[in-house]
């Protein structure tokens, strides 16, 4: 199984700086809250990376033009999350979801409860918390 996290987003240098540029200019309007929540203006966030790394689930992170050329989905809407099973694509969190998250701990427990995760936020900060020494 494999998870794969889908921008609403199209790939390119053009639409990625448009993208910045909205992020920082007109953060309300932005179209992607997946992108919003785990990334800055300029890169993914560490916190979201070593969340991705507890989830022991092989993960994808694909623009909506990326996926949308490799899977015959028409009516997708994103960003979406989807779980891969030997070519099977199910989807498992929605666009209606991840526009409902307001942060990285509600994202991170709907994709444990959705997607089969069972690491949350809160393990990430305990284990960091560990490793750091408080």
């Amino acid at each position: 199984m494999k998870l794969l996290f889908v921008y609403n987003a199209d790939s390119g240098l053009f639409n990625t700086l448009s993208d910045i540029a909205h992020k920082l200019f007109s953060p309300d309007t932005y179209q992607c809250q997946l992108c919003a929540i785990t990334h800055s203006a300029f890169r993914e966030r560490k916190a979201w990376k070593r969340y991705i790394e507890t989830l022991g689930i092989p993960c994808e992170f694909l623009h909506r033009d990326e996926f949308t050329m490799r899977h015959q989905t028409p009516d997708a809407k994103f960003p979406a999350v989807f779980q891969e099973t030997d070519g099977r694509l199910t989807q498992c969190v929605t666009a209606e979801e991840l526009a409902a998250c307001r942060s990285m701990e509600e994202l991170a427990a709907l994709v444990a409860a959705s997607c089969g995760g069972s690491t949350t936020m809160t393990t990430v900060r305990n284990n960091r918390e560990k490793n750091d020494g408080g």
